[in-house]
């Protein structure tokens, strides 16, 4: 009796799961989802991409995939996500709930929160205190090239030597994040605490111990790796608090220095009657600008790097330029990339190329439709950003580095519409120009310093990011050799 019982029961659990992972009507195409797997074993968890385009070419650019028995659309190719992004953006705006990213951030903040008038009015809060605060203004143009000193410093002590770049190009970054948020740079011990539990959580979030605990709920609070998670961001949540607490003491009221001053500032405005400004929700915000402003510029500033050793012409090019555009000038301003089309091209090659942030999670908003299909409210959505910035037919060299890609046939810098490194509509990048103006400033400054060698000895560039939240260059080498001194060298073999 009790096996029949048993029987029965499993039988009853399978036919469960089975309805519930039975696809609505006219919902996309997908591979057949197994109970409580799911469609899990149709991707490689280390790296989904190559898997996203292997279904994409057998369902097309709109399907769909079972995590565990949750839905999700995957949206590849320029047209389909131009549709969902910017067409249809207020039904794509939506971010997921019981995800491991949004439960450890409660979905506060400005990355992981619910779309709705208090994200909108923090989002709109944040942007125009960028904007004010620095961003395309001459404070943020001295505050990053005042940080590319400190690069250029560090190269010149290894001139000559093969040195691993990453840690240099990646505390370059969080100084300049850190002096916006925090008033400060990163060298201050207190805010260093903070770089190896965000490291952590990022390789976490990307991994497959991520995609398990959103697979399976059940499992969720078992002591599994996923629990680091929570563990690190509270000790990043209690450093914030800590430093809120020292602004708090020595602030102006009305006379702001970073970000942090700013956001005290709003809420001396509002008081305790608009939740949307509560201290946690501050907390969190500062978090994800920290966060989103420091990998996907070093990593970016590391693909450049790995691509101009590699292509010696095109860096040669990039000099000429540079050298012909600053012939008298001390140092670059974000104004002369108007008369640098070619080095701008070479950025926009670069953020191609490296598609630093390849995928990015959303949720509808309300029952909405995409390329015909059905897509329910609160399914989850995964734009294949990769797919955009490699997609064949909208771009002249889709699977090679050429700066060509952006240039027309008179030279001038153009934008392709599929140039989405930021992603679109209203979840758009929060700091797209201050990527661009560090981007800009930290590479004319150390090209018109340095030629970049890659080391006779290091074999074959591996192109091939590691994938991530943000997809990261595997670490490499490189040789630095100053300019100056090799033009002076030439001179002195003359006859």
């Amino acid at each position: 009796m009790l096996g029949f019982l048993i029987l029965l029961w499993s039988c009853v659990c399978f036919l469960f799961l089975h309805l519930k992972l039975q696809r609505p009507k006219n919902f996309p195409p997908g591979p057949t989802p197994l109970p409580i797997f799911g469609t899990i074993f149709s991707l490689n968890l280390q790296n989904p991409l190559k898997d996203f385009e292997r279904l994409r070419k057998c369902y097309g650019n709109v399907y769909s995939l079972f995590i565990g028995s949750t839905p999700a659309v995957i949206i590849n190719g320029f047209h389909a996500t131009k549709e969902a992004l910017v067409t249809k953006a207020a039904d794509f705006a939506g971010r997921p709930h019981y995800t491991l990213a949004s439960d450890f951030t409660q979905s506060k903040g400005l990355i992981m929160a619910d779309y709705g008038p208090g994200w909108r009015a923090r989002r709109r809060f944040s942007l125009l205190t960028l904007r004010n605060f620095g961003m395309g203004k001459q404070f943020m143009e001295d505050r990053i090239l005042g940080e590319t000193h400190y690069i250029v410093e560090q190269l010149e002590k290894s001139a000559g030597n093969p040195l691993c770049p990453e840690s240099i190009f990646h505390d370059a970054a969080a100084n300049i994040i850190c002096q916006v948020v925090f008033g400060r740079r990163n060298d201050d011990e207190f805010i260093k605490l903070m770089i190896h539990p965000v490291t952590e959580m990022s390789n976490l979030i990307a991994g497959p111990w991520a995609v398990l605990y959103d697979s399976a709920p059940m499992i969720r609070h078992l002591p599994l790796p996923f629990r680091r998670i929570f563990k690190y961001y509270e000790i990043c949540k209690n450093r914030v608090k800590d430093l809120i607490n020292e602004h708090r003491k020595t602030r102006v009221p009305g006379e702001p220095q970073d970000f942090i001053d700013c956001y005290l500032d709003e809420l001396d405005k509002k008081g305790d009657f608009d939740p949307s400004f509560s201290e946690e929700e501050m907390v969190v915000c500062i978090l994800d600008l920290h966060f989103a402003g420091t990998d996907t510029t070093s990593n970016t500033l590391l693909t450049a790097l790995l691509y101009l050793m590699n292509h010696p012409h095109i860096q040669e090019r990039c000099q000429q330029e540079i050298d012909q555009v600053l012939d008298g000038k001390d140092q670059a301003s974000f104004e002369d990339r108007h008369n640098m089309p070619y080095m701008q091209a070479v950025i926009h090659e670069t953020q191609r190329v490296a598609k630093t942030v390849p995928v990015s999670p959303h949720c509808t908003t309300k029952d909405t439709e995409l390329l015909g299909y059905s897509i329910p409210k609160g399914t989850l959505v995964i734009p294949n950003l990769t797919s955009v910035l490699s997609e064949e037919g909208q771009w002249k060299f889709p699977h090679e580095f050429n700066p060509e890609n952006f240039l027309n046939d008179q030279g001038e810098l153009v934008k392709p519409e599929a140039f989405l490194p930021f992603s679109a509509g209203p979840r758009m990048c929060l700091g797209e120009g201050m990527a661009r103006m560090e981007l800009f400033l930290v590479l004319v400054t150390l090209l018109r310093k340095f030629k970049f060698i890659w080391p006779e000895d290091a074999g074959q560039p591996d192109y091939i990011p590691t994938f991530g939240v943000t997809q990261t260059p595997k670490p490499f080498h490189m040789k630095v050799q100053h300019r100056a001194m090799k033009q002076s060298a030439d001179r002195d073999e003359e006859p």
